[in-house]
């Protein structure tokens, strides 16, 4: 088994990852699918994996991911749809027949108008739209950083409320193993689970130890824990928290927790903008 790397990959380099992981997943998969495809691809560390991009709760590998997944997009080979599943166009696509410079060069030159041009080929063209993603991203994890513990706890108990928990109740006591509260979670309303959770406000990724710390203070309590964070979680964490004959925890990191406060209107306001078109053929038909 040869070692994990620690060279830092380009944007433009996990093109091909990025199709060869969609394919292993059949052709068709979500951002934290071909996140972990990918990662498993290119063999990274550890050590790359926990680097963030710039101030926001999102590490670089998945910032740069994300820049792949738009110009494949943009180029024709894979789409999205919006409920978050990405897919291959083609399921016939010969990645040793794909060249990246040439789909930076397409992408680049079909939408100059509506771009600007980065310093370097490391990070790529960002349009108007993604940096306002960025934008917003980056306000709300400073905000979310910026509140003290107990408000972000009960933010994330309006969070659980918001997303169908029941009696969800915040106990942040100290000596209490790291738990901050307690909720029950509804199925179609019939079936229900008791969980516990704990919110981590930190820039940083948690690590495996600090997920079996939190399953320690679950222990007798009840069978299911969920952990918030505005940081990351290392591979090691992933992997302990879904390690099997243990009590599974469902992890929510910095990048799911913004993304959730958008979807349900929670401190993040959305306006549409209308658009108007005139009809000429209808009026050539009076």
């Amino acid at each position: 088994m040869k070692n994990s790397t620690s060279v830092f990959p380009t944007f433009d380099s996990m093109f091909v990852p990025t199709i060869q992981a969609l394919q292993v997943l059949g052709g068709s998969g979500t951002t934290e699918e071909i996140y972990e495809q990918v990662v498993q691809i290119l063999n990274l560390s550890d050590e790359v994996l926990e680097i963030l991009h710039g101030s926001t709760s999102q590490s670089k590998v998945e910032y740069r991911l994300a820049w792949s997944r738009t110009y494949l997009k943009k180029y024709g080979l894979i789409e999205n749809s919006g409920r978050g599943v990405w897919s291959l166009v083609s399921t016939s696509i010969d990645v040793k027949k794909i060249d990246r410079k040439e789909i930076v060069r397409v992408v680049r030159d079909s939408g100059k108008s509506k771009v600007i041009q980065a310093d370097t080929l490391d990070t790529p063209m960002e349009s108007i739209e993604t940096l306002a993603e960025i934008s917003w991203h980056q306000q709300l994890h400073k905000l979310l950083l910026s509140l003290d513990p107990s408000a972000f706890e009960r933010l994330a108990q309006r969070l659980l409320r918001e997303s169908g928990f029941v009696q969800v109740q915040v106990t942040g006591k100290s000596g209490d193993g790291g738990i901050d509260g307690v909720g029950i979670a509804r199925i179609n309303g019939f079936l229900s689970f008791h969980i516990l959770f704990q919110c981590k406000r930190y820039q940083g990724s948690v690590s495996s130890s600090q997920i079996r710390d939190f399953r320690g203070a679950m222990q007798g309590r009840t069978d299911k824990g969920l952990f918030i964070t505005t940081g990351t979680f290392t591979r090691d964490a992933i992997k302990e928290a879904t390690r099997d004959g243990a009590p599974p925890i469902d992890l929510i990191d910095g990048e799911q927790l913004v993304q959730r406060l958008k979807e349900l209107g929670l401190g993040v306001k959305i306006e549409m903008v209308e658009s108007i078109e005139v009809d000429t053929n209808w009026f050539a038909k009076i």
